[in-house]
């Protein structure tokens, strides 16, 4: 769900993005490398570290969009296999297990929002993500409902000249998506990490499709200009359930 409010985004502004969840696991890798590494227990800075990356990945994926006008199905295709790449070369391919986890991690995940007890002593609640997904759907509707660079979304999804020539500066907008799309995607990463406990770089990877057949089942046109969040949510919940 996380995934796809930031494909989401991008699909309303005409593009497509197929590299989310290699940003999502350079995120992820990445932070909790870091983290084993420097000795520092922190989930905030698993978060930091990760949301940097997927803002700086998001900013490569913008500037080969808007600067040099590449298809965006491409450039994306193209940097998922780049990013990937790069993590397993540089950064390694060992999996790192419960055990080599840093306790904040695990302890993240055990966070209720709410909790209820049963009548034999045990107890269920409502996890600390749905928060977290709450938060991120609520501030992309306000930007999309209340901002000029929300309604530049729409506008340059729907005709990207007339959007121009209306005033709306196109690089702009661009960059603001796919970086906004990284950051939804390294807050995703730490999630991930955080609920199965274990880290696999090659995980997440090839599952773009069911993120963008989700989106698009939910009313957003896959040329762009038209679609909303309520849409993306029960397009989610139906692939979910399917």
């Amino acid at each position: 769900a996380i995934l796809a409010v930031g494909v989401f985004l991008v699909l309303l502004s005409g593009g497509i993005d197929v590299s989310c969840t290699a940003i999502a696991i350079a995120g992820q890798y990445i932070s909790v490398n870091v983290l084993i590494a420097s000795g520092i227990d922190s989930i905030g800075l698993a978060f930091l570290i990760s949301i940097l990356i997927g803002v700086s990945l998001g900013a490569v994926n913008a500037f080969f969009i808007s600067i040099f006008n590449l298809p965006t199905l491409i450039t994306t295709l193209g940097t998922s296999s780049l990013f990937h790449g790069l993590l397993l070369e540089f950064v390694g391919t060992k999996a790192v297990n419960v055990g080599g986890l840093p306790e904040s991690i695990k302890a993240f995940a055990k966070i209720q929002i709410l909790t209820i007890d049963r009548p034999d002593g045990t107890s269920y609640g409502l996890s600390i993500f749905f928060l977290i997904l709450v938060v991120i759907v609520v501030v992309t509707w306000i930007i999309l409902k209340y901002t000029m660079i929300g309604r530049g979304i729409y506008a340059i999804g729907g005709n990207r000249e007339a959007a121009r020539r209306t005033g709306y500066n196109i690089k702009k907008i661009q960059f603001f998506v796919y970086c906004y799309a990284g950051l939804i995607a390294g807050v995703m990463g730490v999630l991930h990490l955080s609920l199965i406990r274990y880290s696999n770089p090659t995980y997440l990877v090839g599952t773009e499709l069911s993120i963008i057949a989700a989106v698009v089942l939910g009313g957003t046109k896959i040329s762009g200009g038209s679609g909303t969040l309520t849409g993306t949510l029960i397009g989610v919940a139906l692939i979910t359930i399917l």
